[in-house]
């Protein structure tokens, strides 16, 4: 494995801790869509979803430790990011919105927060058998700074509904990492240990 994604991933584990997932709860999982059918019709263009609830919403590290998921634990994955060639000229972030689109439909998935609104292109995108949008967007742009944890953050796709990201310090250090950036570790103070915690799957 090389060095950039241990570092990553001893990272992300960290700032795991503080995010404070409820209970013991599992945290949301891929695995969990496999649950639910959001396969979009096969004629004409889907109706809209309405916006999820995200009370109780979190980030959450999975296997890849270039890559966070969010959602509300114990259901389904919302929304997911992954960072593709770190700390390169060609870093890269994937967005996933995890709702049902149209076969060959594409859209502008709108990251609003912190003062900043960004604008990215997202395609319908087969994953495990089912089409949800997605698009990789360069990791430089300055609109992922819509993602840091002081203010929440939404996530809008047409017919998708609005999402509310709640704030988190880990989406931003992703963010960070992938451009190349060092870490910006919170206090050791903030940093809380809860052994109920277990890594996702």
């Amino acid at each position: 494995m090389r060095p950039t994604r241990v570092r990553l991933g001893a990272l992300l584990a960290g700032l795991a801790l503080c995010a404070g997932l409820a209970g013991c709860k599992p945290p949301p999982t891929d695995a969990a869509v496999a649950r639910v059918s959001l396969d979009a019709p096969t004629r004409g263009p889907s109706a809209p979803i309405p916006s999820p609830d995200t009370t109780g919403a979190v980030w959450a590290s999975t296997a890849n430790p270039l890559r966070l998921v969010y959602g509300i634990p114990g259901q389904p994955v919302l929304l997911a990011i992954e960072c593709l060639s770190p700390a390169t000229p060609e870093a890269k972030l994937r967005i996933t919105r995890h709702a049902p689109a149209d076969e060959g439909a594409s859209a502008l998935l709108a990251l609003i927060g912190n003062g900043w609104i960004g604008r990215f292109p997202v395609d319908a995108t087969e994953i495990a058998g089912k089409s949800f949008w997605q698009g990789d967007v360069p990791a430089g742009q300055r609109e992922w700074t819509a993602l840091k944890p002081e203010r929440e953050a939404t996530v809008t796709v047409p017919g998708a509904g609005l999402v509310r990201l709640n704030p988190s310090p880990l989406p931003m250090a992703l963010v960070e990492a992938c451009r190349g950036e060092p870490p910006k570790l919170p206090p050791v103070e903030t940093v809380q240990f809860t052994p109920e915690l277990s890594p996702i799957p």
